[in-house]
């Protein structure tokens, strides 16, 4: 039975890959990505066999407990993303426990987070191979680490089953772990700066977490070549019992998913209440506008472009920081322009089989695309005169206001009516209405990759009058180019935008059950 659960996790994999040759391409660039980290990681692992005992230790029993912890946080943020195995389908099968608990962990170790972690924790072995006792110790940590790993994921994404299946914590989540996302540079480099000015304090630091669960199997190695055999033993115990303990009440915990499986209930619904719908004109293009704000408000995929937004100054701010000048601050207006822009290029994967109901109830594309399109600039214009007059505001430079405003709003109006086109002619492979914003479905990944890759370049052509513009004021310091720039801005951005709505809907009508059928698939 536990060879079956793996060939069936196997068989999922390669069902997937089978699907389009552009998932094959995607899965290929993920792999190629992941080998780059774990090759990096492999060879400093291998470097540090030549360094000293306490600095081999140190970084082995940090970077061990930071895996660990991330295999125990990363399942509750991105709301399971792998759930090919998941034991809920297996309700009806009379698998025996202990068979399925082996076969689901194994099966955890099919993927590349798990495959990489397996390469990096086996090349401790490497490091501590400066005898047969190290050597055989730190693979007796590695395998328990690993294990341990693996559990501890299946253990947490278990427990937090009933919480996962509630809309409301998906959205939560999802959007508060895209914030650390945002700021990772300014973490790191925080983190950095606070390792190296505390760089005598890490020695201690691992010796402390050497004894907790997190840190004692990876310090098995480091223990066995420093002459200290006994505390190698106590802390085996340590981590065997931890890893007994979690097999434990993932075996309670599984047996209580299979009797009662988590259930979303529809929830409340309010009466009487129609939100804007009640707001906007009671036409085509206000219906689709009014579905299209609250899909901004109240679905994560979208809401999380939102989340990203007030915290570009942050990275921006930190990036002048390291160099010494904030002249990045002044592209604030332009990349949050683009961001929201392009965000609606994938509007009708979003909309996935919701996009029937435009079918059905016979809305004009072109009715379609500008209802989308307004919902968006009802926000981005905003955002974009803020950003733009704040930074003038800041910077006390007026003068290039007009320019750097001008070029925003060219990027923005292009790149609606650009994104108006892109998703009225592509489908693209996205997470599913009620999903993680980090769960994508499998799917034609490459494709989806070369769309987004092609659209950006055909933006970059549209908005070149705007740059050539930009670019003549920096160099001339004629501020007339700004306010040519403005208009040049405004009224080519909006004639792109209005040409883009029209033949985006032309294609919409054209095509809308094509499109309906591609989006089904990618279910």
């Amino acid at each position: 039975m536990v060879a079956h659960l793996l060939r069936l996790k196997l068989t999922l994999l390669r069902n997937g890959l089978r699907r389009s040759p552009w998932q094959l391409v995607g899965m290929a660039i993920a792999g190629l990505y992941a080998l780059g980290v774990v090759a990096t990681l492999v060879l400093a692992l291998v470097l540090l066999r030549s360094a000293g005992t306490e600095v081999a230790h140190t970084a082995i029993v940090l970077g061990g407990s930071a895996a660990l912890l991330g295999w125990g946080v990363v399942p509750v943020a991105a709301s399971a993303t792998d759930m090919t195995l998941d034991p809920a389908r297996f309700t009806t099968f009379a698998i025996p426990m202990k068979q399925m608990l082996t076969g689901l962990a194994l099966a955890g170790l099919i993927g590349i987070p798990g495959l990489a972690t397996v390469l990096v924790g086996l090349s401790t072995v490497v490091t501590w191979s400066r005898g047969v006792l190290p050597a055989l110790a730190a693979l007796l940590g590695a395998c328990v680490g690993i294990m341990t790993c693996v559990v501890l994921a299946k253990v947490v994404t278990t427990a937090t089953a009933s919480l996962a299946a509630s809309r409301r914590f998906k959205d939560v989540s999802a959007i508060a772990f895209m914030v650390p996302l945002v700021l990772l540079g300014p973490i790191v480099a925080a983190v950095g700066r606070g390792i190296t000015n505390s760089a005598g304090f890490l020695p201690e630091f691992a010796r402390t977490l050497s004894w907790t669960p997190l840190g004692a199997p990876w310090a098995l190695g480091g223990d066995v070549a420093s002459g200290r055999p006994l505390q190698a033993a106590v802390k085996l115990l340590v981590s065997m019992a931890v890893l007994a303990v979690l097999a434990w009440c993932w075996k309670l915990l599984l047996e209580r998913a299979l009797v009662t499986p988590p259930y979303a209930g529809a929830g409340k619904r309010r009466r009487g209440r129609l939100g804007l719908f009640g707001v906007l004109p009671a036409t085509p293009t206000g219906a689709v506008m009014a579905r299209s704000l609250t899909y901004w408000v109240r679905d994560p995929r979208y809401s999380g472009s939102l989340v990203v937004i007030p915290l570009l100054p942050v990275v921006l701010a930190f990036q002048g920081t390291q160099t010494g000048s904030y002249g990045s601050l002044a592209f604030l207006a332009p990349i949050s322009a683009f961001i929201l822009a392009w965000s609606i290029s994938a509007d009708v994967s979003y909309d996935n089989t919701a996009f029937a109901l435009h079918l059905a109830t016979g809305v004009r594309g072109v009715a379609d695309r500008l209802g989308r399109a307004l919902a968006c600039m009802t926000f981005a214009l905003a955002v974009v005169l803020v950003f733009a007059v704040g930074y003038a505001a800041v910077s006390r430079d007026w003068t290039a206001l007009p320019g750097r405003l001008g070029f925003s709003l060219g990027i923005l109006f292009s790149g609606l009516g650009l994104s108006s086109v892109v998703s009225a002619r592509y489908t693209v492979t996205v997470p599913l209405p009620g999903d993680s914003p980090f769960k994508k479905p499998p799917g034609n990944v490459g494709q989806t990759l070369a769309v987004q890759f092609v659209g950006m370049l055909v933006l970059l052509v549209l908005v070149l009058p705007e740059a050539a513009l930009l670019v003549a004021e920096a160099v001339t310091g004629n501020a007339f180019f700004g306010w040519l720039n403005l208009a040049v801005g405004t009224v080519l951005g909006l004639g792109l935008f209005l040409a883009g709505v029209r033949l985006g809907g032309k294609w919409l009508d054209a095509r809308g059950p094509e499109l309906l059928a591609q989006v089904t698939v990618n279910r």
